[in-house]
């Protein structure tokens, strides 16, 4: 199954660096969208069928918390599983995301093996495609 993925990244490089990486990893990819604010994943996710967010907490316009706030008060958006990528890891924050609802937690710099682990635990390497 190959996914459908959005790189919700302020900055251009990190979407690319992750896009890489996944590519890397040997995540099965069928296409990539990024937006560089919530607000432009929150309409990505109206235009286009998304399987897998990885998404940053800090941006400019609306950030990560208030995406993933929007996304799980949406019937349909609710249920697409969420990896965030930040550099941010405190308690409190951690405690934040995980109370949201998030699947999982990667920080940054992160490996493609990182990245590969993450993404299959999140989707599930049964869902017909193998590590």
């Amino acid at each position: 199954m190959a996914l459908n993925i959005l790189i919700v990244d302020d900055s251009q490089v990190v979407r690319g660096m992750i896009a890489k990486t996944l590519s890397l990893a040997g995540v099965p990819i069928n296409e990539i969208h990024q937006a560089a604010n919530g607000r432009e994943a929150l309409q990505i996710l109206k235009d286009h069928w998304i399987d897998l967010v990885l998404s940053d907490i800090n941006m400019p316009v609306v950030d990560g918390l208030e995406m993933i706030a929007q996304m799980k008060r949406d019937e349909v958006l609710k249920t697409i599983p969420i990896i965030v990528v930040s550099t941010e890891g405190s308690t409190t924050r951690m405690e934040q995301l995980k109370a949201q609802g998030i699947h999982a937690y990667i920080r940054k710099p992160f490996t493609p093996e990182q990245i590969r682990t993450v993404v299959d635990k999140v989707i599930g390497a049964s869902d017909g495609w193998q590590s």
